[in-house]
């Protein structure tokens, strides 16, 4: 069974307040998404799907891959303006039967996070990796009023790889383009187990992941996954 990951780095990452952009901002000496990729390039997976700004391909592939030695980079595709578009030109470069999607903006991968999703693929299908929410979780109105307080046992948070067999995730995104119109908003959907959940023929499974897994959004994430990549 071949295993393919798609690592997505086309972001802008406007919140973090650098004229670099967030992927290529170096965290202990090495480019942001550069640990995404080693943990995939060391550990159970056959082929790796680059997805970049179309002006950062070149770059990528001489500061990166090239620099770095990723033998199992097979190609750096463009991305999209959202992150459906960037997904999906991702995994119609792929050839494996079962596909790990990643934020490359998550950069504390390891070894049994990537084990986990990938049976957990073939087990279940589709699954997606996170953690049970610790604090109370208030939903509210559009004057901040409290309208609800959800059962904490029931709410996960979300992280990545979220990992599919393959034809299944294939089929799904391919239903979901057919649904709307280009130029259609398609903000609403903000990850792909959305995408499989609304449009595809498998049940999404949460299995676990780590707290350390956290995604460099905002300048003060950097210390954060700093002190962990230093366990």
């Amino acid at each position: 069974m071949k295993i393919s990951a798609i690592v997505l780095a086309a972001g802008s990452g406007s919140r973090m307040q650098s004229s670099k952009k967030k992927q290529f901002m170096e965290i202990k000496g090495k480019p942001l998404v550069w640990y995404s990729l080693f943990a995939f390039e060391k550990y159970g997976v056959d082929e790796i799907i680059l997805v970049t700004g179309s002006e950062d391909i070149d770059f990528c592939k001489k500061e990166i891959v090239e620099k770095y030695n990723f033998t199992k980079v097979k190609d750096i595709v463009a991305g999209g303006k959202e992150r459906y578009e960037s997904v999906y030109n991702g995994l119609k470069h792929i050839s494996g039967d079962i596909v790990l999607i990643h934020d490359g903006a998550r950069p504390v991968l390891t070894n049994e996070i990537i084990e986990r999703g990938i049976n957990g693929a073939i087990k279940d299908n589709a699954c997606v990796v996170g953690v049970p929410v610790k604090d109370t979780i208030k939903i509210v109105n559009e004057n901040n009023e409290v309208v609800d307080t959800p059962n904490r046992n029931t709410l996960w948070i979300t992280q990545t790889p979220q990992c599919f067999k393959t034809t299944m995730i294939k089929e799904a995104y391919r239903a979901y383009e057919k649904v709307f119109a280009p130029g259609t908003d398609r903000s609403r959907i903000t990850d792909d187990a959305m995408v499989m959940e609304q449009f595809g023929h498998a049940k999404v499974k949460f299995i676990e992941g780590d707290y350390k897994n956290i995604k460099v959004t905002t300048p003060e994430d950097i210390s954060v996954v700093e002190s962990f990549l230093q366990d």
